[in-house]
C-alpha cells in the first residue's frame, strides 16, 4: 500500500501545484486509516482553496475522481479534503479541546 499511497500523493502534489498561486504554503497530509484506506488532507492558502475547488466544485470533483480511480486500481480507497490553513487551525483546536475526534477519516460533502 505504501507504493500506491506514494504514487497518489505524488499525483495530488503535481496537480495542486498546477493550480495554486502559493505553492510555498501548500501542505499535503496523509493518514492511512486501514489496510486498504488512505485519506489525504490538502492544506493551502485561503485564496487557493477556491481555485482548487473550482466553480460548483467541478475541479475538486475531477481531482477526487482521478485519485479514487487510481486507488481502486490498486485495490484501495482514498479520500481528499481541501482546507485553508485557518480551517486546519480551527480543526486542530477543536481536536485538542475534545470537541471532535480525529479518526483520520475524510467525510465526503457536497460543499466543494
Amino acid at each position: 500500500m505504501k507504493e500506491a499511497t506514494d504514487q497518489i500523493k505524488d499525483f495530488l502534489q503535481f496537480i495542486a501545484l498546477q493550480f495554486i498561486e502559493h505553492p510555498d504554503q501548500a501542505e499535503l497530509r496523509v493518514a492511512e486509516v486501514s489496510e486498504d484506506r488512505v485519506n489525504f488532507r490538502l492544506i493551502v492558502a485561503q485564496s487557493d482553496v477556491a481555485i482548487l475547488i473550482g466553480r460548483n466544485g467541478f475541479t475538486a470533483s475531477a481531482i477526487r475522481n482521478v485519485m479514487k480511480a487510481a486507488a481502486i486500481r490498486q485495490g484501495m480507497q482514498a479520500g481528499l479534503q481541501i482546507h485553508s490553513h485557518e480551517e486546519e487551525r480551527q480543526r486542530m483546536a477543536a481536536i485538542e479541546a475534545g470537541e471532535i475526534i480525529d479518526d483520520g477519516s475524510v467525510q465526503e460533502t457536497n460543499e466543494d
